[in-house]
Protein backbone atom coordinates (compact mmCIF):
# COMPACT_ATOMS: atom_id res chain seq x y z
CA UNK A 1 0.00 0.00 0.00
CA UNK A 2 1.37 3.40 -1.02
CA UNK A 3 2.01 5.79 1.87
CA UNK A 4 0.59 9.28 1.41
CA UNK A 5 1.93 10.88 4.56
CA UNK A 6 -1.64 11.72 5.54
CA UNK A 7 -3.46 9.83 8.25
CA UNK A 8 -6.92 8.38 7.69
CA UNK A 9 -8.60 10.98 9.96
CA UNK A 10 -6.84 13.74 7.96
CA UNK A 11 -8.08 12.26 4.68
CA UNK A 12 -11.62 12.15 6.04
CA UNK A 13 -11.29 15.72 7.30
CA UNK A 14 -10.04 16.92 3.91
CA UNK A 15 -12.88 15.10 2.16
CA UNK A 16 -15.42 16.68 4.51
CA UNK A 17 -13.90 20.11 3.89
CA UNK A 18 -14.08 19.61 0.12
CA UNK A 19 -17.68 18.44 0.31
CA UNK A 20 -18.54 21.40 2.52
CA UNK A 21 -16.83 23.69 0.02
CA UNK A 22 -18.83 22.10 -2.77
CA UNK A 23 -22.06 22.89 -0.91
CA UNK A 24 -20.94 26.48 -0.29
CA UNK A 25 -19.99 26.87 -3.95
CA UNK A 26 -23.42 25.54 -4.94
CA UNK A 27 -25.11 28.13 -2.74
CA UNK A 28 -22.96 30.91 -4.15
CA UNK A 29 -23.63 29.84 -7.73
CA UNK A 30 -27.37 29.65 -7.10
CA UNK A 31 -27.42 33.14 -5.58
CA UNK A 32 -25.57 34.79 -8.48
CA UNK A 33 -27.82 35.81 -11.39
CA UNK A 34 -25.32 37.63 -13.62
CA UNK A 35 -24.29 35.20 -16.34
CA UNK A 36 -20.72 36.47 -16.71
CA UNK A 37 -20.24 36.48 -12.94
CA UNK A 38 -21.48 32.87 -12.74
CA UNK A 39 -18.96 31.79 -15.37
CA UNK A 40 -16.13 33.57 -13.60
CA UNK A 41 -17.12 32.05 -10.28
CA UNK A 42 -17.09 28.56 -11.80
CA UNK A 43 -13.53 28.98 -13.10
CA UNK A 44 -12.27 30.59 -9.89
CA UNK A 45 -13.80 27.93 -7.64
CA UNK A 46 -12.66 25.06 -9.86
CA UNK A 47 -9.11 26.39 -9.88
CA UNK A 48 -9.26 26.92 -6.13
CA UNK A 49 -10.51 23.36 -5.70
CA UNK A 50 -7.77 21.82 -7.83
CA UNK A 51 -4.89 24.29 -7.28
CA UNK A 52 -4.87 24.82 -11.05
CA UNK A 53 -2.82 27.66 -12.49
CA UNK A 54 -5.21 28.18 -15.40
CA UNK A 55 -8.83 27.56 -16.26
CA UNK A 56 -11.23 28.19 -19.12
CA UNK A 57 -14.91 27.79 -19.86
CA UNK A 58 -16.42 27.16 -23.25
CA UNK A 59 -20.17 27.32 -23.85
CA UNK A 60 -22.00 25.35 -26.52
CA UNK A 61 -23.66 27.49 -29.20
CA UNK A 62 -27.42 26.96 -29.72
CA UNK A 63 -26.78 24.87 -32.85
CA UNK A 64 -24.39 22.66 -30.78
CA UNK A 65 -21.73 22.88 -33.48
CA UNK A 66 -19.27 25.24 -31.80
CA UNK A 67 -17.67 25.92 -28.43
CA UNK A 68 -17.40 29.60 -27.62
CA UNK A 69 -14.63 30.88 -25.34
CA UNK A 70 -16.25 32.66 -22.40
CA UNK A 71 -13.61 32.83 -19.66
CA UNK A 72 -9.80 32.48 -19.62
CA UNK A 73 -7.83 32.79 -16.36
CA UNK A 74 -4.10 32.12 -15.97
CA UNK A 75 -2.50 33.22 -12.70
CA UNK A 76 1.15 32.96 -13.71
CA UNK A 77 0.54 35.08 -16.85
CA UNK A 78 -1.85 37.43 -15.04
CA UNK A 79 -4.53 36.69 -17.63
CA UNK A 80 -8.19 37.41 -16.93
CA UNK A 81 -10.18 37.56 -20.13
CA UNK A 82 -13.91 37.45 -20.82
CA UNK A 83 -16.67 37.63 -18.23
CA UNK A 84 -16.76 40.83 -16.20
CA UNK A 85 -13.05 41.56 -16.73
CA UNK A 86 -13.64 43.90 -19.65
CA UNK A 87 -10.79 42.18 -21.52
CA UNK A 88 -11.99 40.55 -24.74
CA UNK A 89 -10.99 37.01 -25.67
CA UNK A 90 -9.05 37.06 -28.91
CA UNK A 91 -8.78 33.28 -29.37
CA UNK A 92 -11.04 31.68 -31.99
CA UNK A 93 -14.01 29.47 -31.11
CA UNK A 94 -13.64 25.72 -31.39
CA UNK A 95 -15.69 23.80 -33.95
CA UNK A 96 -17.24 20.58 -32.64
CA UNK A 97 -18.23 19.50 -36.11
CA UNK A 98 -15.71 19.92 -38.91
CA UNK A 99 -16.55 21.32 -42.33
CA UNK A 100 -16.69 17.78 -43.72
CA UNK A 101 -19.47 16.97 -41.25
CA UNK A 102 -17.36 14.72 -39.01
CA UNK A 103 -16.78 15.39 -35.30
CA UNK A 104 -13.63 17.30 -34.35
CA UNK A 105 -12.21 14.65 -32.01
CA UNK A 106 -8.57 15.76 -32.21
CA UNK A 107 -9.31 18.84 -30.11
CA UNK A 108 -9.64 17.79 -26.49
CA UNK A 109 -12.38 20.30 -25.63
CA UNK A 110 -14.55 19.48 -28.65
CA UNK A 111 -13.96 15.77 -27.89
CA UNK A 112 -15.33 16.22 -24.37
CA UNK A 113 -18.27 18.28 -25.63
CA UNK A 114 -19.09 15.67 -28.30
CA UNK A 115 -18.61 12.49 -26.26
CA UNK A 116 -19.46 13.73 -22.77
CA UNK A 117 -16.37 11.99 -21.39
CA UNK A 118 -13.90 13.66 -19.03
CA UNK A 119 -10.24 13.74 -20.10
CA UNK A 120 -7.35 13.84 -17.61
CA UNK A 121 -3.89 14.22 -19.21
CA UNK A 122 -0.64 14.22 -17.15
CA UNK A 123 1.33 16.02 -19.91
CA UNK A 124 -0.33 17.43 -22.99
CA UNK A 125 2.95 17.60 -24.92
CA UNK A 126 3.04 13.82 -24.94
CA UNK A 127 -0.69 13.13 -25.42
CA UNK A 128 -1.22 10.63 -28.22
CA UNK A 129 -4.92 11.02 -29.04
CA UNK A 130 -5.19 14.81 -29.32
CA UNK A 131 -3.56 17.60 -31.30
CA UNK A 132 -1.99 20.26 -29.05
CA UNK A 133 -0.04 22.06 -31.79
CA UNK A 134 -1.88 25.37 -31.14
CA UNK A 135 -1.30 25.01 -27.40
CA UNK A 136 2.43 24.70 -27.99
CA UNK A 137 2.43 27.80 -30.22
CA UNK A 138 0.60 29.88 -27.59
CA UNK A 139 2.93 28.53 -24.88
CA UNK A 140 6.02 29.48 -26.88
CA UNK A 141 4.67 32.99 -27.52
CA UNK A 142 4.05 33.55 -23.80
CA UNK A 143 6.94 31.62 -22.25
CA UNK A 144 4.49 29.18 -20.70
CA UNK A 145 4.40 25.41 -20.36
CA UNK A 146 1.03 23.70 -20.41
CA UNK A 147 1.39 20.32 -18.83
CA UNK A 148 -1.33 18.63 -16.78
CA UNK A 149 -4.88 19.15 -18.04
CA UNK A 150 -8.32 18.21 -16.82
CA UNK A 151 -11.24 18.78 -19.21
CA UNK A 152 -14.75 18.13 -17.93
CA UNK A 153 -18.21 18.21 -19.51
CA UNK A 154 -20.73 20.57 -17.93
CA UNK A 155 -24.07 18.72 -17.70
CA UNK A 156 -27.28 20.41 -16.63
CA UNK A 157 -30.28 18.93 -14.78
CA UNK A 158 -31.49 17.28 -18.01
CA UNK A 159 -28.05 15.66 -18.50
CA UNK A 160 -27.44 17.84 -21.56
CA UNK A 161 -23.91 19.10 -22.12
CA UNK A 162 -23.98 22.89 -22.21
CA UNK A 163 -20.26 23.56 -22.08
CA UNK A 164 -16.76 22.44 -21.13
CA UNK A 165 -14.55 23.31 -18.17
CA UNK A 166 -10.83 23.11 -18.84
CA UNK A 167 -8.16 23.27 -16.07
CA UNK A 168 -4.42 23.44 -16.71
CA UNK A 169 -1.41 22.75 -14.48
CA UNK A 170 -2.38 21.48 -11.07
CA UNK A 171 0.17 22.96 -8.63
CA UNK A 172 1.64 21.36 -5.52
CA UNK A 173 4.46 23.06 -3.60
CA UNK A 174 5.31 25.21 -6.63
CA UNK A 175 5.50 22.29 -9.05
CA UNK A 176 3.14 21.12 -11.78
CA UNK A 177 1.56 17.78 -10.93
CA UNK A 178 -1.15 15.65 -12.59
CA UNK A 179 -4.76 16.11 -11.52
CA UNK A 180 -5.59 13.28 -9.13
CA UNK A 181 -8.56 10.96 -9.62
CA UNK A 182 -10.16 12.25 -6.42
CA UNK A 183 -9.87 15.83 -7.65
CA UNK A 184 -11.28 14.80 -11.02
CA UNK A 185 -14.39 13.25 -9.47
CA UNK A 186 -15.18 16.10 -7.12
CA UNK A 187 -14.45 18.71 -9.80
CA UNK A 188 -16.78 16.88 -12.17
CA UNK A 189 -19.47 17.24 -9.51
CA UNK A 190 -18.66 20.96 -9.35
CA UNK A 191 -18.89 21.21 -13.14
CA UNK A 192 -22.35 19.64 -13.12
CA UNK A 193 -23.44 21.90 -10.28
CA UNK A 194 -22.10 24.85 -12.20
CA UNK A 195 -23.91 23.71 -15.35
CA UNK A 196 -27.23 23.69 -13.49
CA UNK A 197 -26.56 27.14 -12.02
CA UNK A 198 -25.49 28.33 -15.46
CA UNK A 199 -28.62 26.89 -17.07
CA UNK A 200 -30.76 28.64 -14.46
CA UNK A 201 -28.93 31.90 -15.10
CA UNK A 202 -29.39 31.50 -18.86
CA UNK A 203 -33.07 30.69 -18.37
CA UNK A 204 -33.57 33.76 -16.18
CA UNK A 205 -31.67 35.90 -18.68
CA UNK A 206 -33.67 34.46 -21.58
CA UNK A 207 -36.96 34.99 -19.75
CA UNK A 208 -36.04 38.59 -19.03
CA UNK A 209 -35.05 39.05 -22.67
CA UNK A 210 -38.34 37.44 -23.72
CA UNK A 211 -40.26 39.78 -21.43
CA UNK A 212 -38.47 42.86 -22.77
CA UNK A 213 -38.91 41.67 -26.36
CA UNK A 214 -42.60 41.12 -25.69
CA UNK A 215 -42.86 44.60 -24.20
CA UNK A 216 -41.06 46.15 -27.16
CA UNK A 217 -43.22 44.24 -29.62
CA UNK A 218 -46.38 45.60 -27.96
CA UNK A 219 -44.94 49.12 -28.13
CA UNK A 220 -44.06 48.48 -31.78
CA UNK A 221 -47.63 47.33 -32.39
CA UNK A 222 -48.86 50.55 -30.82
CA UNK A 223 -46.60 52.42 -33.24
CA UNK A 224 -48.14 50.61 -36.21
CA UNK A 225 -51.64 51.48 -34.99
CA UNK A 226 -50.64 55.06 -34.23
CA UNK A 227 -47.17 56.21 -35.33
CA UNK A 228 -47.21 59.32 -33.15
CA UNK A 229 -48.11 57.19 -30.10
CA UNK A 230 -45.27 54.79 -30.89
CA UNK A 231 -42.86 57.71 -31.10
CA UNK A 232 -44.24 59.15 -27.85
CA UNK A 233 -43.63 55.83 -26.04
CA UNK A 234 -40.02 55.70 -27.28
CA UNK A 235 -39.30 59.30 -26.29
CA UNK A 236 -40.90 58.94 -22.85
CA UNK A 237 -38.83 55.82 -22.16
CA UNK A 238 -35.61 57.59 -23.14
CA UNK A 239 -36.40 60.73 -21.14
CA UNK A 240 -37.53 58.73 -18.09
CA UNK A 241 -34.27 56.80 -18.03
CA UNK A 242 -32.23 59.98 -18.54
CA UNK A 243 -33.88 61.54 -15.49
CA UNK A 244 -33.29 58.35 -13.47
CA UNK A 245 -29.61 58.20 -14.48
CA UNK A 246 -29.20 61.86 -13.53
CA UNK A 247 -30.72 61.18 -10.10
CA UNK A 248 -28.28 58.28 -9.68
CA UNK A 249 -25.37 60.63 -10.34
CA UNK A 250 -26.47 63.25 -7.79
CA UNK A 251 -23.96 63.64 -4.94
CA UNK A 252 -25.72 66.43 -3.08
CA UNK A 253 -29.18 67.78 -2.49
CA UNK A 254 -32.50 65.98 -2.25
CA UNK A 255 -31.41 62.89 -4.19
CA UNK A 256 -27.87 62.43 -2.84
CA UNK A 257 -28.92 59.21 -1.08
CA UNK A 258 -31.20 57.96 -3.85
CA UNK A 259 -29.89 55.32 -6.23
CA UNK A 260 -31.78 53.03 -8.58
CA UNK A 261 -29.99 49.68 -8.87
CA UNK A 262 -29.87 47.65 -12.08
CA UNK A 263 -33.12 45.80 -11.35
CA UNK A 264 -34.92 49.02 -10.42
CA UNK A 265 -33.72 50.70 -13.60
CA UNK A 266 -34.98 47.76 -15.65
CA UNK A 267 -38.31 47.87 -13.83
CA UNK A 268 -38.64 51.59 -14.54
CA UNK A 269 -37.64 51.17 -18.19
CA UNK A 270 -40.32 48.52 -18.78
CA UNK A 271 -42.89 50.67 -16.98
CA UNK A 272 -42.02 53.54 -19.32
CA UNK A 273 -42.37 51.28 -22.36
CA UNK A 274 -45.74 50.12 -21.04
CA UNK A 275 -47.18 53.39 -19.77
CA UNK A 276 -49.59 53.74 -22.70
CA UNK A 277 -50.37 50.05 -23.29
CA UNK A 278 -54.01 50.74 -22.39
CA UNK A 279 -54.34 52.75 -25.58
CA UNK A 280 -54.40 49.46 -27.43
CA UNK A 281 -58.13 49.42 -26.60
CA UNK A 282 -58.68 53.05 -27.64
CA UNK A 283 -60.46 53.39 -31.03
CA UNK A 284 -58.06 54.39 -33.76
CA UNK A 285 -60.11 57.42 -34.84
CA UNK A 286 -59.67 58.90 -31.35
CA UNK A 287 -55.90 58.34 -31.51
CA UNK A 288 -55.65 60.13 -34.80
CA UNK A 289 -58.47 62.65 -34.48
CA UNK A 290 -56.67 65.53 -36.13
CA UNK A 291 -59.76 67.76 -36.31
CA UNK A 292 -62.98 68.06 -34.35
CA UNK A 293 -65.13 66.61 -37.14
CA UNK A 294 -62.81 63.72 -37.99
CA UNK A 295 -64.08 60.15 -37.77
CA UNK A 296 -62.82 57.81 -40.49
CA UNK A 297 -62.52 61.01 -42.56
CA UNK A 298 -62.77 64.72 -41.82
CA UNK A 299 -66.48 65.60 -41.97
CA UNK A 300 -65.64 69.23 -42.73
CA UNK A 301 -65.80 68.02 -46.34
CA UNK A 302 -69.46 67.15 -45.79
CA UNK A 303 -70.06 70.65 -44.44
CA UNK A 304 -68.33 72.19 -47.44
CA UNK A 305 -70.48 70.09 -49.77
CA UNK A 306 -73.61 71.00 -47.78
CA UNK A 307 -72.83 74.70 -47.83
CA UNK A 308 -72.18 74.52 -51.58
CA UNK A 309 -75.58 72.87 -51.90
CA UNK A 310 -77.17 75.66 -49.85
CA UNK A 311 -75.46 78.15 -52.19
CA UNK A 312 -77.01 76.40 -55.19
CA UNK A 313 -80.41 76.39 -53.50
CA UNK A 314 -80.07 80.12 -52.83
CA UNK A 315 -78.92 80.72 -56.40
CA UNK A 316 -81.98 78.90 -57.71
CA UNK A 317 -84.19 80.85 -55.32
CA UNK A 318 -82.52 84.08 -56.42
CA UNK A 319 -82.96 83.27 -60.12
CA UNK A 320 -86.64 82.54 -59.55
CA UNK A 321 -87.15 85.72 -57.55
CA UNK A 322 -85.31 87.80 -60.14
CA UNK A 323 -87.33 86.27 -62.99
CA UNK A 324 -90.54 86.96 -61.07
CA UNK A 325 -89.64 90.62 -60.50
CA UNK A 326 -88.78 91.14 -64.16
CA UNK A 327 -91.96 89.35 -65.25
CA UNK A 328 -94.01 91.59 -63.00
CA UNK A 329 -92.28 94.69 -64.33
CA UNK A 330 -90.42 95.51 -61.14
CA UNK A 331 -86.91 95.78 -62.49
CA UNK A 332 -86.13 98.58 -60.07
CA UNK A 333 -86.20 96.04 -57.21
CA UNK A 334 -83.60 93.76 -58.88
CA UNK A 335 -80.51 95.65 -57.57
CA UNK A 336 -81.67 95.26 -53.97
CA UNK A 337 -82.38 91.58 -54.65
CA UNK A 338 -78.88 91.14 -56.11
CA UNK A 339 -77.34 92.92 -53.14
CA UNK A 340 -79.21 90.69 -50.67
CA UNK A 341 -78.21 87.58 -52.63
CA UNK A 342 -74.55 88.63 -52.65
CA UNK A 343 -74.76 89.24 -48.92
CA UNK A 344 -76.19 85.73 -48.34
CA UNK A 345 -73.48 84.09 -50.48
CA UNK A 346 -70.72 86.04 -48.70
CA UNK A 347 -72.25 85.08 -45.38
CA UNK A 348 -72.26 81.39 -46.36
CA UNK A 349 -68.65 81.57 -47.49
CA UNK A 350 -67.69 83.38 -44.31
CA UNK A 351 -69.47 80.75 -42.21
CA UNK A 352 -67.80 77.76 -43.91
CA UNK A 353 -64.42 79.47 -43.58
CA UNK A 354 -65.17 80.05 -39.90
CA UNK A 355 -66.20 76.40 -39.44
CA UNK A 356 -62.99 75.27 -41.15
CA UNK A 357 -61.06 77.40 -38.69
CA UNK A 358 -62.79 76.12 -35.53
CA UNK A 359 -62.61 72.54 -36.82
CA UNK A 360 -58.86 72.72 -36.13
CA UNK A 361 -58.44 72.03 -32.43
CA UNK A 362 -56.76 75.08 -31.02
CA UNK A 363 -55.97 75.35 -27.34
CA UNK A 364 -59.14 77.25 -26.39
CA UNK A 365 -62.33 78.21 -28.22
CA UNK A 366 -63.69 81.58 -27.16
CA UNK A 367 -67.28 81.79 -25.89
CA UNK A 368 -68.34 84.12 -28.72
CA UNK A 369 -67.21 81.52 -31.25
CA UNK A 370 -69.23 78.84 -29.50
CA UNK A 371 -72.26 81.16 -29.66
CA UNK A 372 -71.68 81.71 -33.38
CA UNK A 373 -71.54 77.93 -34.03
CA UNK A 374 -74.84 77.50 -32.21
CA UNK A 375 -76.33 80.40 -34.17
CA UNK A 376 -75.33 78.81 -37.49
CA UNK A 377 -76.78 75.49 -36.34
CA UNK A 378 -80.20 77.13 -35.86
CA UNK A 379 -80.39 78.13 -39.54
CA UNK A 380 -82.41 75.92 -41.88
CA UNK A 381 -82.51 75.15 -45.59
CA UNK A 382 -85.20 73.38 -47.59
CA UNK A 383 -84.50 70.55 -50.00
CA UNK A 384 -87.24 68.64 -51.83
CA UNK A 385 -89.81 70.19 -49.56
CA UNK A 386 -88.05 69.04 -46.39
CA UNK A 387 -86.34 71.30 -43.83
CA UNK A 388 -82.77 70.59 -42.69
CA UNK A 389 -80.43 72.37 -40.22
CA UNK A 390 -77.18 73.90 -41.44
CA UNK A 391 -75.37 71.81 -38.80
CA UNK A 392 -76.33 68.41 -37.39
CA UNK A 393 -76.48 67.91 -33.63
CA UNK A 394 -73.31 65.76 -33.55
CA UNK A 395 -71.45 68.27 -35.70
CA UNK A 396 -72.32 71.05 -33.26
CA UNK A 397 -71.28 68.87 -30.30
CA UNK A 398 -67.84 68.38 -31.88
CA UNK A 399 -67.34 71.91 -33.21
CA UNK A 400 -67.97 73.56 -29.82
CA UNK A 401 -65.17 71.56 -28.13
CA UNK A 402 -63.35 74.37 -26.37
CA UNK A 403 -59.93 72.65 -26.22
CA UNK A 404 -58.38 70.11 -28.55
CA UNK A 405 -60.39 67.86 -30.85
CA UNK A 406 -62.00 65.32 -28.49
CA UNK A 407 -65.51 65.47 -27.10
CA UNK A 408 -66.00 64.80 -23.40
CA UNK A 409 -67.04 61.21 -24.15
CA UNK A 410 -64.02 60.66 -26.41
CA UNK A 411 -61.73 62.22 -23.82
CA UNK A 412 -63.06 59.80 -21.21
CA UNK A 413 -62.34 56.92 -23.59
CA UNK A 414 -58.81 58.25 -24.09
CA UNK A 415 -58.22 58.88 -20.38
CA UNK A 416 -59.39 55.37 -19.58
CA UNK A 417 -56.15 54.05 -21.08
CA UNK A 418 -54.38 54.56 -17.74
CA UNK A 419 -56.90 52.35 -15.96
CA UNK A 420 -56.74 49.76 -18.76
CA UNK A 421 -52.93 49.85 -18.56
CA UNK A 422 -53.08 48.96 -14.88
CA UNK A 423 -55.61 46.16 -15.44
CA UNK A 424 -53.63 44.65 -18.33
CA UNK A 425 -50.26 44.86 -16.59
CA UNK A 426 -51.71 43.61 -13.30
CA UNK A 427 -52.63 40.38 -15.08
CA UNK A 428 -49.03 39.72 -16.13
CA UNK A 429 -47.04 37.52 -13.70
CA UNK A 430 -44.09 39.87 -13.29
CA UNK A 431 -41.22 38.54 -11.12
CA UNK A 432 -40.96 40.03 -7.65
CA UNK A 433 -38.30 42.55 -8.64
CA UNK A 434 -40.63 43.92 -11.33
CA UNK A 435 -43.97 43.71 -9.57
CA UNK A 436 -44.37 47.50 -9.30
CA UNK A 437 -44.48 47.99 -13.08
CA UNK A 438 -48.32 48.19 -13.15
CA UNK A 439 -48.26 50.94 -10.49
CA UNK A 440 -45.50 52.97 -12.16
CA UNK A 441 -46.90 52.61 -15.68
CA UNK A 442 -50.51 53.45 -14.90
CA UNK A 443 -49.79 56.39 -12.59
CA UNK A 444 -48.34 58.89 -15.03
CA UNK A 445 -51.58 60.92 -15.05
CA UNK A 446 -51.86 61.08 -11.26
CA UNK A 447 -51.22 64.44 -9.55
CA UNK A 448 -49.68 65.15 -6.17
CA UNK A 449 -52.82 66.92 -4.97
CA UNK A 450 -54.99 63.88 -5.76
CA UNK A 451 -56.81 65.44 -8.72
CA UNK A 452 -55.30 63.10 -11.31
CA UNK A 453 -56.53 59.78 -12.70
CA UNK A 454 -57.24 56.86 -12.79
CA UNK A 455 -57.16 56.40 -8.99
CA UNK A 456 -56.86 59.97 -7.70
CA UNK A 457 -53.74 59.09 -5.70
CA UNK A 458 -52.08 61.76 -3.54
CA UNK A 459 -48.40 62.63 -3.04
CA UNK A 460 -47.75 60.12 -0.26
CA UNK A 461 -49.15 57.35 -2.45
CA UNK A 462 -47.05 58.15 -5.51
CA UNK A 463 -43.59 56.54 -5.69
CA UNK A 464 -40.61 58.41 -7.09
CA UNK A 465 -40.63 56.32 -10.27
CA UNK A 466 -44.22 57.35 -11.05
CA UNK A 467 -43.36 61.01 -10.51
CA UNK A 468 -40.40 60.75 -12.92
CA UNK A 469 -42.58 59.12 -15.55
CA UNK A 470 -45.25 61.82 -15.14
CA UNK A 471 -42.80 64.64 -15.94
CA UNK A 472 -41.35 62.77 -18.91
CA UNK A 473 -44.83 62.03 -20.26
CA UNK A 474 -46.16 65.57 -19.90
CA UNK A 475 -43.03 67.21 -21.31
CA UNK A 476 -43.14 65.03 -24.41
CA UNK A 477 -46.89 65.57 -24.81
CA UNK A 478 -46.31 69.35 -24.75
CA UNK A 479 -43.39 69.40 -27.19
CA UNK A 480 -44.42 66.60 -29.59
CA UNK A 481 -44.63 67.96 -33.13
CA UNK A 482 -45.87 64.77 -34.78
CA UNK A 483 -49.38 64.69 -33.32
CA UNK A 484 -52.05 65.19 -35.99
CA UNK A 485 -54.31 67.30 -33.78
CA UNK A 486 -51.85 69.91 -32.49
CA UNK A 487 -48.51 71.57 -33.04
CA UNK A 488 -45.65 71.07 -30.60
CA UNK A 489 -45.03 73.89 -28.16
CA UNK A 490 -41.71 75.67 -27.85
CA UNK A 491 -39.27 74.80 -25.07
CA UNK A 492 -40.00 78.01 -23.17
CA UNK A 493 -43.78 77.44 -23.32
CA UNK A 494 -43.40 73.82 -22.23
CA UNK A 495 -41.06 74.60 -19.33
CA UNK A 496 -43.39 77.39 -18.22
CA UNK A 497 -46.36 75.01 -18.18
CA UNK A 498 -44.36 72.41 -16.22
CA UNK A 499 -43.37 75.07 -13.70
CA UNK A 500 -47.01 76.11 -13.26
CA UNK A 501 -47.96 72.47 -12.72
CA UNK A 502 -45.27 72.23 -10.03
CA UNK A 503 -46.61 75.38 -8.33
CA UNK A 504 -50.14 73.93 -8.52
CA UNK A 505 -48.89 70.82 -6.68
CA UNK A 506 -49.46 68.58 -9.68
CA UNK A 507 -45.82 67.58 -10.34
CA UNK A 508 -42.80 66.86 -8.14
CA UNK A 509 -40.73 70.05 -7.69
CA UNK A 510 -37.49 68.21 -6.88
CA UNK A 511 -37.60 66.10 -10.03
CA UNK A 512 -38.49 69.21 -12.05
CA UNK A 513 -35.47 70.94 -10.52
CA UNK A 514 -33.22 68.04 -11.59
CA UNK A 515 -34.79 68.25 -15.05
CA UNK A 516 -34.21 71.99 -15.28
CA UNK A 517 -30.80 72.49 -13.62
CA UNK A 518 -29.22 69.61 -15.54
CA UNK A 519 -30.78 70.94 -18.77
CA UNK A 520 -32.24 67.55 -19.61
CA UNK A 521 -34.92 69.41 -21.56
CA UNK A 522 -32.22 70.77 -23.88
CA UNK A 523 -30.60 67.36 -24.44
CA UNK A 524 -34.02 66.04 -25.34
CA UNK A 525 -34.84 69.01 -27.56
CA UNK A 526 -31.62 68.82 -29.57
CA UNK A 527 -32.45 65.24 -30.48
CA UNK A 528 -36.23 65.33 -30.86
CA UNK A 529 -37.59 68.84 -31.53
CA UNK A 530 -37.70 71.10 -34.57
CA UNK A 531 -35.19 73.95 -34.60
CA UNK A 532 -37.93 76.57 -34.33
CA UNK A 533 -39.17 74.97 -31.10
CA UNK A 534 -35.81 75.43 -29.36
CA UNK A 535 -36.05 78.99 -28.07
CA UNK A 536 -34.06 78.70 -24.82
CA UNK A 537 -30.88 77.19 -23.47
Amino acid sequence: MKKTGISKPQEIEQLIKKNRSLVEIGKALSAEKNLDAVLEMVVDKAREFTNADAGSIYILTPDEKTLQFKIIHTDSLNWRMGGTSGNPITLPDIPIIREDGHPNLMNVCSYVAYTGKAVNIPDVYFAENFNFANTKIIDAANNYRSKSMLVLPMRNHENDIIGVLSLINAMEKGKIVPFSKDVEEITEALASQAAIALTNSILIHDLEELLESFIRSIAHGMGIKSPHTGNHIRRVEELTMQIARTINSENSGKFSNTYFNEDEMKELRIAAWMHDIGKITTPEFIFNKATKLQTIFDRIKLLETRFNLIKEIKKNEHSGQKYDLIKRGKKEEVPALEKNFEKQINELEDEINFLNEVNIGKEYLAEEKIDRIKSISRKKYILDGQEFPYLEKNEVENLIINKGTLTQKEKQMMDNHANVSYEMLHELPFPKKMNKIPIYASGHHEKLDGSGYPLGLKAEQLPLQTRILAIADIFDALTAHDRPYKEGKTLSESMSILEKMVLSNFLDKDIFEIFRTNKLYLLFAEKELKKEQIDME
